[in-house]
């Protein structure tokens, strides 16, 4: 990684620019000094996983998380056996890929159901099954929490205690939680559960986007570019390297006013928030205090 232009931990994940091709993101990143990708399965299997593979390592670029697994909800059989396929799938995606991070979006409630505690012991058992297999080939398990508003539909995961109450039952190499600004800004206890998931070396992916006001109608594509929102991502960032981690910083922004622009432009205004928004200020003492909530 190129330690000269201050991007040495930048990561771009694919869907902040999806207009990209995979054959465009690796160019993109390339020309403007980005180090790494986060990538995601439905580009990558239409591209062939294997080809992409080849694309990424060629360019010199490190694929740093793959999108998503997850989804480990269900009540029936059927959709348990279909959801640790689609997942054991994923797995060889991401070793195919060369990362050692495949993020999961745990799932939401089954229909009809409103038993949070047992969808999230479910998830416990899938991750039973599902980590020695990962560990096998390099891959370790990332828990993503969701903020809360998805907790119906898509992850009953929302707080990042949650996740490391999951991820603790299993060695830290095989499964660890994602801490993503987006969806832990508004967590009075983030900054305990932070030291806490980098005391256990819990932290596997760090990712970053704004929190932006007012929220758009489809929330899921809401997230805002870096220093429009109310996120101090600096603080973030502070207590993650605080906590040990120093690995990449994914900038995962999902937003169709960005898709509909230039991504070479996109991506510039990316590497110029990240730099203004995320890194050292000169002005700031190293580890402000934690807000009170």
């Amino acid at each position: 990684m190129n330690g000269r232009n201050g991007l040495e931990r930048l990561s771009l994940n694919q869907e902040t620019i999806r207009q990209w091709s995979l054959p465009e993101l690796a160019e993109g990143c390339v020309a403007a000094g980005v180090p790494g990708v986060g990538l995601w399965r439905a580009p990558v299997r239409a591209y062939g996983t294997e080809a992409a593979a080849r694309l990424m390592r060629s360019a010199g670029l490190t694929v740093t998380s793959l999108c998503r697994g997850g989804f480990l909800t269900a009540l029936d059989p059927a959709g348990r056996t279909a959801a640790l396929d689609d997942n054991r799938a994923a797995i060889d995606e991401a070793a195919a890929l060369g990362t050692g991070t495949l993020v999961l979006v745990s799932g939401g409630l089954p229909p009809g159901s409103r038993d949070l505690s047992g969808a999230r012991e479910r998830i416990a058992d899938a991750l039973g099954e599902l980590s020695p297999y990962a560990a096998e080939r390099g891959v370790r398990l990332a828990v993503e929490p969701l903020h809360p508003m998805f907790a119906a539909d898509r992850c009953v995961v929302s707080t990042l205690a949650q996740a490391l109450d999951l991820a603790e039952r299993f060695p830290a190499g095989r499964v660890g939680v994602v801490v993503d600004t987006y969806h832990l800004w508004w967590d009075d206890t983030v900054a305990a559960q932070i030291a806490r998931a980098g005391a256990g070396d819990r932290i596997a992916a760090f990712q970053v986007a704004d929190w932006i006001t007012p929220l758009p109608a489809g929330v899921l594509l809401g997230r805002g570019q870096l220093g429009d929102g109310s996120i101090d991502l600096r603080w973030f960032r502070e207590r993650v390297d605080a906590a040990g981690y120093d690995g990449p910083i994914e900038v995962e922004i999902f937003n169709p006013a960005l898709w509909e622009r230039d991504g070479a432009e996109v991506l510039a205004e990316v590497a110029e928030r990240y730099a203004s928004s995320v890194l050292p200020s000169p002005s700031r003492s190293p580890l402000p205090p934690d807000p009170v909530g």
